[in-house]
């Protein structure tokens, strides 16, 4: 039954303070009332002094429509949750891009010391935006006059190191784009091993190729090994995708592979030769390294 609107509930006051005058009994004046002014006094009774609430809901009992029991207020509705703010959705992103977490802790890892070496480079007095040959150099370049045989520590040093800013943050999104699809499919540990072991190898193969020498850094030959450790363990565990998603994994990586290289060969600045010397390392790897055995569920 729909309640009285609620202008009702004045007038019901001003009749129950002259009825009063009459002096009729509770039981009298609640008796006298509609079920729809009973139930909205009942359902409303925090509003009014706790006797005539319970004297409305004793009177509804007694005509039978409302169980026996005392009257309770009525219970408001539990909060709703809020709404997510902008601020709370950057920080959620950039705590799960850079933050530790199960199946995800060599990437931020990775992430976090390109970061800091590009930070160091720039505290060293070099340019933030783009650091000349020389600071790279002595910064540990993969440079054809030092690396081999004086300093091959360079091999390494030269991938965690960055020609500037847009070079830095396109292989960084790289490494975070491959590292969700990878490093839970293969184990942190062996794609921590394939990745220092494919920068290794494109910094040979980029040492290899440029004959007439090379000054070279960035993590791209490392970063184009996970690809290569993607596919190897994609065509070695086929049922760890289903099939439509094996098909969309292969077309995302082709896709940057060539687009990649691609864009490599219209930029003479870019270093082919790592990113195939780090392509084929991941891929041998990926094919020569046991399976991982999956972890207990």
């Amino acid at each position: 039954m729909t309640p009285p609107p609620l202008h009702r509930a004045g007038c019901f006051g001003g009749g129950f303070l002259l009825l009063m005058s009459d002096s009729p009994t509770p039981a009298e004046l609640f008796a006298r009332k509609t079920d729809a002014e009973l139930l909205y006094l009942a359902q409303h009774a925090q509003q009014y002094p706790a006797a005539v609430g319970q004297a409305a809901v004793r009177e509804l009992q007694r005509r039978g429509l409302v169980p026996d029991v005392q009257p309770t207020a009525a219970v408001p509705p539990p909060p709703s949750a809020p709404e997510p703010t902008a601020g709370g959705v950057t920080w959620g992103a950039i705590r799960g891009i850079f933050g530790f977490r199960a199946g995800y802790r060599v990437t931020p890892l990775l992430l976090w010391l390109n970061l800091l070496a590009y930070a160091a480079l720039g505290l060293s007095g070099s340019s933030f935006w783009q650091p000349t040959g020389a600071d790279l150099i002595r910064w540990g370049s993969n440079f054809s006059l030092l690396t081999l045989p004086a300093e091959p520590w360079r091999l390494l040093s030269s991938t965690f190191l960055h020609g500037g800013v847009a070079h830095l943050l396109l292989n960084m999104s790289s490494l975070v784009l491959l590292g969700l699809l990878t490093e839970r499919l293969t184990g942190s540990r062996r794609m921590l091993l394939v990745y220092l072991l494919c920068g290794v190898g494109g910094s040979l193969a980029s040492l290899w190729w440029h004959t007439a020498g090379v000054n070279s850094v960035g993590a791209s030959g490392a970063i184009f090994g996970l690809y290569g450790l993607l596919l190897a363990t994609l065509v070695r565990r086929p049922a760890a995708f289903s099939r439509s998603e094996r098909y969309t994994v292969l077309l995302f990586v082709f896709y940057l592979m060539i687009s990649s290289l691609t864009g490599g060969l219209q930029a003479h600045t870019t270093d082919n030769a790592a990113h195939v010397g780090g392509l084929l390392t991941g891929a041998v790897l990926g094919a020569a390294l046991p399976p991982p055995t999956p972890s207990p569920s």
